[in-house]
């Protein structure tokens, strides 16, 4: 055990059998009590038992062969990164504990790491010995921090990725994000009145609170593309609409783009990378109105505003606004049950499955109330019917309430 870095020496029985774990866990994300690991191969050839004292000096040596030897730049590697990093948000972080010059962001297979230039070298040294394993959100993103061997960064641009702060007149490169406020308002029924982008820190807060620091199985939180592209789908039967009330279970819907030349693509600009990863983690296979669709990341960093997409950042009607804790906790496959709510505290079971039947055969229902409010569960009998239930019926008016659907993880009624 390296305890002052965190890192241990393991070794096994053969060399085949190493390759097969570093083989294992280069597609799986390991994780010790809620914190990600990372695997790699040493340059020992053969652990040595020895009394403590030689093990504490061993470690020593091997813990400062890591590093270069004190510097004013520093490398930082951020694991357990539940929101994208931008060079502002790491000056925050590091201006504390001295003048930062400039700050270069990329991302490598150990994941997304950063080069900071102090104008001192102790002040590199008081930031590392601050910061090392502390998080920059509660519960994540986590801090790595080395000294780097380069002498002086070069910076081209001052944008999100990358800044100079002892030259502020830098072009600043042209990037795929809007630099708008906000967005036009959609109309009709998933227009409303809530302004302005998503919150980093706030969504950063409720993912930590809702997965307890960490994450679902395959989820790795560190995608950045918040665009998906959905290919395969029903073009007699989808529209814009159909496509939002599906993937905003997964996160806030900035606009969508049916595709004129593939009818049967869409894209769909979600709010982030971490709502993205989760559409295409949950949606891809999903059946819907006879076809398997197929989800994945877009090569468009967005969508272009034009006349043939669909406006969605202001729609009241985005789950993440409000509960966003809750909304990810409840992120799932499509299953062949759903739930119904803000449903009329006079609504009847015969009212539920009248509305609903039509997509499907109906295994169960049940109205119930909680918390004073009329709710609902429906069981279908396969997860395509369910799907499409909610597909068409999310966001339908319903006695002068709007129903609002979403799958539910319950096996039975």
């Amino acid at each position: 055990m390296l305890r002052a870095k965190n890192q241990a020496l393991l070794q096994m029985q053969d060399i085949p059998s190493a390759v097969n774990a570093l083989q294992f866990y280069a597609n799986v994300q390991p994780s010790i009590r809620g914190r990600n690991v990372y695997v790699q191969f040493s340059s020992h050839q053969e652990l040595t038992t020895m009394d403590q004292n030689q093990a504490r000096e061993d470690e020593s040596a091997v813990g400062n062969s890591l590093d270069a030897q004190p510097n004013r730049i520093l490398l930082v590697t951020v694991h357990h990164m539940l929101y994208p990093i931008t060079a502002d948000v790491l000056h925050q972080v590091f201006s504390p504990h001295g003048f930062v010059e400039k700050i270069v962001t990329f991302q490598k297979s150990a994941g997304f790491q950063a080069l900071i230039q102090y104008q001192s070298r102790q002040s590199a040294v008081t930031a590392r010995s601050t910061l090392q394993g502390r998080n920059i959100y509660d519960g994540c993103c986590q801090l790595d921090i080395q000294f780097s061997n380069l002498d002086e960064l070069q910076v081209n641009y001052n944008n999100d990725r990358s800044r100079d702060f002892t030259n502020p007149n830098l072009p600043t490169e042209q990037k795929g994000r809007s630099s708008q406020p906000g967005y036009g308002d959609a109309g009709g029924m998933h227009s409303g009145a809530r302004a302005g982008g998503f919150s980093q820190m706030a969504n950063a807060a409720a993912i930590a609170a809702a997965f307890g620091g960490g994450l679902p199985p395959g989820i790795t939180g560190t995608n950045e593309r918040c665009t998906v592209l959905v290919a395969n789908l029903n073009p007699d039967r989808i529209d814009e609409d159909k496509m939002f009330n599906l993937f905003s279970i997964y996160g806030n819907i900035v606009r969508i783009k049916l595709l004129r030349n593939k009818p049967d693509h869409a894209l769909i600009q979600m709010g982030d990378g971490f709502q993205a990863e989760l559409a295409v983690h949950f949606l891809k296979g999903a059946m819907l109105f006879g076809k398997r669709l197929e989800v994945n990341y877009s090569k468009h960093a967005n969508i272009t505003q034009g006349a043939d997409t669909h406006e969605y950042a202001n729609s009241n009607l985005n789950r993440f606004n409000r509960n966003a804790a809750k909304n990810y906790r409840y992120c799932c496959s499509p299953t062949k049950m759903i739930h119904l709510s803000t449903l009329p505290q006079d609504i009847t079971e015969e009212e539920i499955v009248s509305l609903l039947e039509e997509h499907g055969t109906i295994v169960n229902s049940k109205v119930f109330e909680m918390n004073g409010k009329k709710q609902a569960l429906v069981q279908f009998e396969t997860e395509e019917q369910a799907t499409e239930a909610l597909v068409c019926k999310h966001a339908s008016p319903l006695s002068g309430s709007v129903v609002r659907i979403s799958f539910s993880q319950l096996q039975n009624i």
